[in-house]
């Protein structure tokens, strides 16, 4: 009986996100939440920016006929809500970058205060002794990491699919691992964003309709996922009794999107440039600038996401000693972040030497 209740969970969420996008995107058109061509997005029209809409107003009505499946599920509606409006203004007006981190750690506090959701206890990062916040040092760092999920996911919505494919192998790892710790209501809750994603995923790759029907994520969608990633990695890993994962293992499940986001802003700094300030330097411009097909770059990109995701939910299963898996996934940044760093160079070798690499 639980079995079929959860297909059936399944099923209803998968043809509600898909009704919402074709009803949404008819008045997205009328009210002028279109994302327009420009010198950085080179698509082609005015596209609907209905897609975080729709898996938002499909996940908040799983959640008012299922409350079971989240702890503190009002309050993460609330929160929600408020970051999808604010997302969705931005869509359409394109407000300041410091209003919305300010309304971001606004609700943080909301998190933290309310719903007695923070990062107080990093686990055995050093060694043999637990790594414990004082609680005003845990409210700045659960903030932070707050800001830092919600844009982070903002920051890689660049390419078709790129967003919903991440967001789905940090999902779907956090979902795996929910699973084997016992908490069942927590992976169902995160195989239903899967879900209500898929429709999305699907349209904002031309399937099975063609370019016609395309849908972007928009601001309100990345907010969303990024907001409901950290909500989840906090709940699985700093549960006072039980717990589906270590707090170094939330690392390797948001591995790409955490080292894109902080190599960005890094090399924005070093510029003067303000770190928010957008650019096409991310890793899928990188790898559209080697030659790459935005398809070619969706998947080599998941697919890089889903090895370290794996790397993290073996040691997890395993039991790889915690400090170990920090310093690996330090190593593995600080590689990410010298690659990146000089890009250009090894683009500008590759061409001349190997005449495989294009300008975007």
């Amino acid at each position: 009986m639980v079995f079929m209740s959860e297909n059936i969970a399944v099923l209803f969420v998968f043809f509600i996100s898909f009704s919402c996008l074709f009803v949404f995107r008819k008045i997205a058109k009328k009210i002028g939440l279109v994302d327009k061509p420009n010198e950085r997005k080179h698509h082609t029209g005015q596209i609907p920016l209905v897609g975080g809409i729709s898996v938002f107003f499909t996940i908040m009505l799983a959640l008012l006929l299922i409350p079971e499946l989240l702890l503190s599920p009002k309050l993460f509606m609330v929160c929600a809500f408020i970051l999808v409006v604010i997302g969705v203004i931005d869509d359409r007006y394109d407000i300041s970058f410091k209003l919305r981190l300010v309304i971001q750690a606004v609700i943080s506090l909301m998190m933290i205060v309310l719903g007695e959701r923070s990062l107080h206890n990093l686990g055995y990062l050093m060694g043999s002794d637990a790594i414990r916040i004082p609680e005003v040092a845990s409210y700045v760092l659960t903030v932070v990491a707050v800001i830092g999920a919600i844009n982070a996911f903002n920051m890689v919505d660049g390419i078709d699919g790129l967003l919903g494919g991440l967001a789905s192998v940090t999902f779907g790892g956090l979902g795996l691992l929910f699973y084997l710790y016992g908490m069942h209501s927590f992976a169902v809750f995160c195989a239903l964003l899967v879900t209500a994603m898929l429709p999305y995923i699907m349209l904002n790759l031309g399937f099975p309709f063609g370019k016609r029907f395309k849908v972007f994520m928009g601001d309100a969608g990345s907010i969303f996922i990024g907001f409901t990633v950290i909500w989840l990695l906090i709940v699985a890993s700093q549960g006072e009794r039980a717990t589906a994962i270590r707090p170094v293992t939330a690392l390797w499940l948001i591995a790409l999107p955490l080292m894109d986001m902080v190599c960005i802003m890094i090399r924005r700094i070093r510029k003067g440039q303000s770190p928010f300030k957008p650019d096409r330097e991310h890793l899928h411009h990188i790898c559209q600038r080697l030659g790459m097909s935005s398809h070619c770059s969706l998947l080599f990109i998941c697919a890089a996401a889903s090895i370290m995701a794996a790397i993290g939910i073996w040691s997890e299963l395993t039991k790889v000693n915690e400090n170990i898996m920090f310093f690996a996934f330090l190593a593995t940044f600080t590689l990410y972040f010298i690659v990146m760093n000089n890009v250009w160079r090894i683009t500008a070798f590759l061409r001349r030497d190997f005449k495989f690499t294009k300008s975007i």
